[in-house]
Formats: structure tokens, C-alpha cells, sequence
């Protein structure tokens, strides 16, 4: 997956979940550095924080990696 669209998909669970990045930054033991370079698509994607972002915002890693086809 594209980073740009992993990065949106991420930005997107986490409002929809209610989250802001400090509080979800907090919950997952990172910075918000960290978190906002993962939004923004800089960041190389780590499948260990991937799959950690998941479980914390409460969906399968499969939900937050799979691109529906438009």
C-alpha cells in the first residue's frame, strides 16, 4: 500500500475513533512526532506499530491495510 494512502486511512480511523494525536500518541508509547510523520506519509511503515495502532483504535491490522477498489 501507497504511503499516502496508509497515512490517510490512519489519520481517518483515528478521528473516526475519537482520538486526537496527543491521546493516541500517549496510548500507543510514541511521540507525536512519530505519529504525525506516520499521518503525514514520511515515516517508513512499521508492521509491529501498524498492527499496535489497530488494536488500540479497535479494528483488525487487515481493516486498516485493505484499500477498497473505486
Amino acid at each position: 500500500m501507497e504511503n499516502n494512502q496508509l497515512a490517510q486511512r490512519v489519520r481517518a480511523f483515528r478521528k473516526l475513533k475519537g482520538y486526537t494525536q496527543l491521546e493516541l500518541a500517549k496510548e500507543l508509547g510514541v511521540s507525536v512526532a512519530v505519529l504525525g510523520s506516520l499521518e503525514r506519509g514520511t515515516r517508513k511503515n512499521d508492521p509491529k506499530l501498524l498492527n499496535h495502532i489497530a488494536k488500540t483504535l479497535g479494528i483488525s491490522y487487515e481493516e486498516l491495510m485493505t484499500m477498497k477498489e473505486e
